[in-house]
C-alpha cells in the first residue's frame, strides 16, 4: 500500500473489547492531555525532547492534534487514538509515518542485518498510557497493531521504531519474535533509535 496514493483507502480503525483505534483528533485534546501528562516522564525518553513541559496545556495539546489531524487527512502521516471502549479515556496513540517521512528522510539509518530501509512499508511508533502499562495494555495492543497492518493495512514490511533509553518498551519489544532490524539516529536528538521488524 502506497501512504500517498488517494485511491488507496485507510483503515479507520481498529476494534477490541478492550480498547479502539480511531484518528486523532482536536476534539480529543481534554482526554489526549491527560494521557500525556501522566505518562510524560516515559514520553520524554520515548521523544528525547522536554515534551511535554511541565506546564503544557489543553491548548497547548489541541494545536499539536490539530497539527496531527491535518497530516492524517493530507495522507502524509496518520496518527489513532487508544481509546477504552466507550471512547472516554485515551489510552495512548499509535504513529504511522511512510520511510519518506521528513523526520525520517533527514536521519541516519543503518541497517543490523540485511535488510533493506527502502523495502519497508511502514514505520509505526506507539505509547501507552503509564497506568495501563503495569496491566499490560503494551503487552497486548502490540500483536493487535501487528496483525491491523498485516490485514486490514496489507502491509507485508512494518517495523516498530523505539528510544534505545525507554527501556521498558525495549524490553517489550525484545520479548516477542521481532528483531532488531535498524538502527536510526535522529539530527539533534540523544541516544539510538532501535527498529524492530
Amino acid at each position: 500500500m502506497s501512504f500517498t496514493d488517494p485511491g488507496q483507502p485507510i483503515p479507520r480503525g481498529l476494534t477490541t473489547p478492550e480498547f479502539v483505534l480511531r484518528p486523532i483528533t482536536a476534539d480529543d485534546a481534554e482526554r489526549d492531555h491527560a494521557a500525556v501528562m501522566e505518562t510524560r516522564v516515559d514520553l520524554r525518553l520515548w521523544e528525547q525532547s522536554t515534551w511535554p513541559a511541565d506546564d503544557f496545556t489543553v491548548d497547548d495539546n489541541r494545536g499539536d492534534l490539530v497539527d496531527l489531524e491535518q497530516r492524517h487527512e493530507a495522507r502524509r502521516a496518520f496518527t489513532y487514538a487508544v481509546l477504552d471502549p466507550a471512547g472516554d479515556e485515551s489510552l495512548g496513540c499509535v504513529y504511522v509515518f511512510p520511510t519518506t517521512a521528513t523526520f525520517l528522510a533527514r536521519s541516519a539509518v543503518t541497517p543490523v542485518g540485511g535488510d533493506a530501509w527502502e523495502e519497508v512499508d511502514a514505520v509505526v511508533y506507539f505509547w501507552v498510557r503509564r497506568s495501563r502499562i503495569r496491566s499490560g495494555l503494551d503487552k497486548r495492543l502490540l500483536p493487535a497493531l501487528r496483525a491491523w497492518f498485516a490485514g486490514e493495512w496489507g502491509l507485508a514490511r512494518t517495523v516498530f521504531v523505539t528510544n534505545e533509553q525507554f527501556t521498558q518498551q525495549v524490553g517489550l519489544l525484545e520479548h516477542t519474535d521481532l528483531r532488531r532490524k535498524f538502527e536510526l539516529r535522529e539530527p539533534d536528538k540523544a541516544g539510538t533509535y532501535l527498529v524492530y521488524g
